[in-house]
C-alpha cells in the first residue's frame, strides 16, 4: 500500500542561516526520498517539503537532533498544504518578504578541515588567506542585512569563479552553499603595503605567489618592525612578542604604558609553554568563538613588558587563514593588539589605517574584502570552571541572550539599553531575545560617537526593529545618554547600579526581588554623587539602597581617579585627621607639595565631590601598598592588587576591623591596620589578602542585615569588582556557606559592557507595568 503523501510548509527560526542549514536540510530531504525546496527569508529558513507522511515527520525530528553544530534554532512551526507535485528538491533563492526574525551567527574560527587545505600544496586553496567552508570563516562582520546570502554581503564584490560556484553547488562538498567561499582566482587578495598603501619591495601579490606578502612580513618582524594586520573583524597591531625592544615601542607609540597586551600563539602546544591551560581554558582557545582567555603566566622567554604588575597573559589562537599563515613560520607568539589609538574605535577600513595608525606601524597587511561590522576580540576568563567575560564581542555578537519577562513576549514593545559611557555595548530586546552590540569602547570622541551611531543603525537593520522605550544611564555627562534621548520613543533615565543588578538578574533568568551587591568604580547616584559600593534589594521594576560605603571627599574629582595617591591621601586624612597627614606625607614624600594642597582642598571643601566607590577604595589601598601610584588606564591599581592574590585559596579568617552604623560601611579600621602592618614589615601579599578578606567580610555582613530586612535568600553580584578572581571566590563561598542563592554573571560581562542588558530588560519591564496600569 502506497504511504499517505503530504505537503509541509516548515518554518525554522533561529540562527540558521550562515551555519550549512540550508545544505543539511537538502542533504537530509535528499536522503528521504522527499521533495520540494528550502530558501531563507527574513523570518528564518522556510521549507517546503512533499512526499510521505512519516517520511516529513522523521525530518522534522532529524532538524531538531542533527542539526549543524553552529545552528541555534528558536523554533520549528509548519502548516500541512495539499501537495504540489514536486518532483526534485531544491535551494532556492531567498525570499525577501515577511517578519524579521533570523539570526546572523557570530564569525566562526578556522575550522580544521580549512586548515588542512591551506597547508596542502595539492589543494586549490594552498597558502589562500580567505580560505573557508559552512563551518566557519567571516559571518557577522561581512554582512549588511538579511537574509545572508551573498548578494547581502561584502564579498558581493567578488563573482565566483568556475571552480568555487561547483563547490558552491555540489550537494557532496563542504563549501555547499557557503556564502564567503572564494579562491585565489576570484577572491579577495592580501597585499603588504606602507603607510601610504603602496606595495613593499619584495611583495608580488599576484595570483599563485599567495606566500610573498607573509615572507616580506616575517623579515619585517624579524627586524623588530611595527605591522598593521587587517583581520576579520579590524585590524591589529603586530609585532614579534619575544622582542622586548619591539613591544616597548609598540608600548611607546602607541602611549600605552602598561594596558597588557594580547598574544597570538601558534597553537595550544606553544601556549602551554608560555602559561597554565585548564581544561575549560582549552576548551574556549580552540572554540569557534576562539576569544583571548587570560591565562595565569609560568615559565618561558616572554617578556614582562607584554604586562607588566600580573601574573596573567592574554592569549589566542589563530582564527583566520591569515593568522595561521602569519604564524606558520619563524615567530610562534605574536602581539596581537587593537588597531586604534587610545579612546578611539577599532579601524577597519584601509584608507583609515593608514591615516589613523600611519604612526603606529611601520607596513600593512590589507586586502580588498571590506569589513561591514568592526568587532573587536572577545576576552574571557575561567574562575571556578565557568566563563567570566571581560569583552563579549567577536565571535559571540550578534547571537543573542534569552531572557525572562513580563506576561506575553509577542506583545512587548521592542526596548533599547544604550549602555555606560566606557566599555560600552547597546542592547535590543526583542521578545526574549536580548542583542548586545559588539564591544564599541569609549565614547568621549566624535569618531567613537559616529561609530555608535553606525553600529546602532546596522543593528536596527538585522534585527529588523526599532526600539519604543529607551533607557540611559542617569550620568548627566554620559555620551550614550546624549545619544539615547537623540532616539525617537520613550525614554527612562535609570540607575547604573540598578541596571548592573538587573543585567545579572535577567541572563540568570531570575525574575523575584533580590539583594544586589554592586562593586564597581563609578557610578551616577540618585542624590547626585558617586556610588560603587552598593548593598541594595530591588527588581526590574526598582530597588532600594540599604548599605554603602562611606563617602569621603576626592580632591579634584575626575583626576582622583587617575592618580591612585591622591585617593589614598584622601582617605587618609579624612579617616585619621592630623595622623593621616602625617602618614600621608612619609608614604608619599616627593609629593608634599601636592599632598599639603590636596591637605588644603579637604579642608576647605573645594572641588571634592564625595564618593562611596569599591573601585576608589581599592586604588587607595594599592597605592599605599606601593604597587600602583598613577591608573595609565582604567582599572589599573585594582588589578594589580587584585592579582596579587588571584590564585590564593580563599580563608577570610585573617582581617581588618570596619563597623557599620546606620545604612553605612565605615572603612576607618582597614587603613589604621594598614599603616600598622606597614610599620610591622608585613608583606605586601599579606596585606592584600587581608584587606580582600575584609572587604568580603563587609560585603558578607551587609547582605545578611539586608536579607534581614527584606527576608530575600538570592543575591546578585555585578560590576567591574567582580572581575576580581579572589573576591569573587571568597564571597561566593562565604554566601553559599551561609545557605544564599548566589547569581554572578557568565554571559555578559560584570563590567560596564553589561549593563545595557540591564537597562533595556528595566525598560521592558516599566513599559509592562504602564501597560498594565493604563488597561485598568
Amino acid at each position: 500500500m502506497e504511504a499517505e503523501r503530504a505537503r509541509y510548509r516548515i518554518t525554522v527560526s533561529g540562527i540558521v542561516q550562515g551555519v550549512g542549514f540550508r545544505p543539511f536540510v537538502y542533504r537530509l530531504a535528499c536522503s528521504l526520498s522527499l521533495y520540494g525546496n528550502v530558501c531563507n527569508t527574513p523570518s528564518g529558513v522556510c521549507i517546503e517539503v512533499e512526499g510521505a507522511k512519516d517520511r516529513i515527520h522523521r525530518l522534522l525530528k532529524e532538524l531538531k537532533t542533527g542539526c549543524p553544530p553552529l545552528a541555534r534554532i528558536k523554533e520549528i512551526s509548519y502548516e500541512v498544504l495539499p501537495p504540489a507535485g514536486y518532483t526534485e528538491f531544491q535551494i532556492v533563492s531567498s525570499a525577501n518578504n515577511g517578519s524579521r526574525k533570523s539570526l546572523i551567527p557570530p564569525d566562526v574560527a578556522l575550522c580544521t578541515e580549512c586548515a588542512q587545505d591551506i597547508t596542502d600544496p595539492s589543494c586549490r586553496f594552498y597558502l589562500y588567506p580567505f580560505t573557508n567552508c559552512t563551518h566557519c570563516g567571516p559571518r557577522f562582520t561581512i554582512v549588511r542585512r538579511i537574509p545572508y546570502d551573498r548578494a547581502q554581503t561584502s564579498m558581493d564584490a567578488f563573482p565566483m569563479c568556475d571552480e568555487c560556484t561547483r563547490e558552491y553547488e555540489d550537494p557532496s562538498k563542504r563549501r555547499f552553499h557557503a556564502q564567503p567561499v572564494a579562491c585565489p582566482r576570484c577572491g579577495p587578495r592580501v597585499r603588504l603595503v606602507d603607510k601610504q598603501g603602496k606595495p613593499v619591495a619584495g611583495d608580488l601579490c599576484e595570483p599563485g605567489t599567495n606566500d610573498s606578502w607573509r615572507r616580506t612580513a616575517w623579515a619585517l618582524l624579524g627586524q623588530g618592525r611595527i605591522l598593521g594586520v587587517k583581520g576579520i573583524g579590524g585590524f591589529h597591531l603586530c609585532c614579534d612578542a619575544k622582542n622586548p625592544g619591539a613591544v616597548r615601542e609598540l608600548r611607546l607609540r602607541k602611549g600605552r604604558d602598561a594596558k597588557p597586551f594580547a598574544v597570538m600563539c601558534r597553537d595550544l602546544s606553544v601556549a602551554r609553554r608560555y602559561c597554565l591551560i585548564d581544561a575549560t581554558e582549552q576548551q574556549l582557545l580552540s572554540s569557534s568563538a576562539a576569544p583571548i582567555v587570560v591565562l595565569r603566566r609560568q615559565g618561558g622567554n616572554l617578556p614582562g613588558e607584554l604586562a607588566p604588575g600580573i601574573s596573567t597573559l592574554g592569549v589566542m589562537l589563530p582564527y583566520t587563514p591569515l593568522h595561521k599563515m602569519l604564524l606558520d613560520g619563524p615567530f610562534d607568539t605574536l602581539v596581537m593588539t587593537s588597531g586604534n589609538r587610545g579612546g578611539l574605535p577599532l579601524v577597519k577600513d584601509n584608507r583609515a589605517a593608514f591615516s589613523k595608525l600611519g604612526a603606529l606601524a611601520d607596513a600593512f597587511i590589507v586586502h580588498d574584502r571590506d569589513i561591514v561590522n568592526r568587532c573587536d576580540d572577545s576576552v574571557v576568563a575561567v574562575v571556578d570552571g565557568q566563563t567570566q567575560f571581560f569583552r563579549r564581542s567577536r565571535g559571540y555578537v550578534p547571537e543573542p541572550i534569552l531572557v525572562p519577562g513580563p506576561g506575553s513576549q509577542v506583545m512587548s514593545p521592542v526596548t533599547f539599553g544604550a549602555g555606560a559611557e566606557i566599555k560600552n555595548t547597546f542592547c535590543l530586546l526583542r521578545g526574549e531575545e536580548a542583542f548586545l552590540s559588539q564591544h564599541l569602547g569609549d565614547l568621549e570622541s566624535i569618531e567613537a560617537e559616529m561609530g555608535y551611531r553606525e553600529a546602532f543603525h546596522r543593528f536596527l537593520a538585522l534585527v529588523g526593529a526599532h526600539p519604543r522605550v529607551i533607557g540611559y544611564d542617569l550620568h548627566p555627562g554620559y555620551h550614550s545618554s546624549r545619544l539615547a534621548r537623540q532616539i525617537h520613543g520613550a525614554h527612562i533615565g535609570i540607575q547604573h547600579h540598578h541596571a548592573h543588578m538587573a543585567s545579572c538578574l535577567a541572563e540568570n533568568g531570575h525574575i523575584r526581588p533580590a539583594i544586589g551587591v554592586i562593586l564597581d568604580g563609578t557610578g551616577y547616584g540618585t542624590d547626585g554623587t558617586i556610588w560603587g559600593f552598593e548593598i541594595m534589594s530591588g527588581d526590574f521594576l526598582s530597588f532600594r539602597r540599604h548599605y554603602h560605603l562611606s563617602p569621603v571627599p576626592l580632591p579634584g574629582g575626575d583626576s582622583a581617579a587617575r592618580a591612585c595617591w591622591r585617593t589614598a591621601v584622601s582617605y587618609l586624612v579624612s579617616l585619621l585627621g592630623d595622623e593621616g597627614k602625617q602618614k600621608a606625607l612619609m608614604l608619599y614624600p616627593e609629593r608634599k607639595e601636592q599632598t599639603n594642597m590636596l591637605c588644603m582642598m579637604l579642608a576647605k571643601g573645594f572641588n571634592t565631590p564625595h564618593v562611596s566607590s569599591c573601585g576608589r577604595l581599592f586604588d587607595a589601598v594599592s597605592s599605599l601598598l606601593g604597587i600602583c601610584h598613577e591608573n595609565s588606564y582604567e582599572g589599573q591599581a585594582a588589578i594589580e592588587l587584585g592579582d596579587i592574590v588571584a590564585y590564593v585559596p580563599p580563608n577570610t579568617e585573617s582581617h581588618y576591623d570596619y563597623h557599620i552604623s546606620g545604612n553605612r560601611i565605615h572603612a576607618m579600621g582597614i587603613f589604621k591596620g594598614i599603616l600598622s602592618d606597614l610599620d610591622a614589615g608585613e608583606s605586601t601579599q599579606a596585606i592584600a589578602l587581608k584587606f580582600h578578606n575584609t572587604v568580603a567580610q563587609m560585603v558578607l555582613d551587609a547582605v545578611k542585615r539586608t536579607a534581614e530586612q527584606t527576608r530575600l535568600s538570592t543575591v546578585a553580584l555585578s560590576g567591574g569588582s567582580w572581575q576580581n578572581r579572589y573576591l569573587l571566590r571568597a564571597v561566593k563561598e562565604a554566601l553559599k556557606t551561609e545557605g544564599y542563592e548566589v547569581l554572578y554573571h557568565r554571559h555578559v560581562p560584570a563590567n560596564d559592557g553589561g549593563i545595557a542588558l540591564g537597562q533595556a530588560i528595566i525598560c521592558r519591564w516599566q513599559a509592562h507595568a504602564w501597560s498594565k496600569r493604563s488597561s485598568q
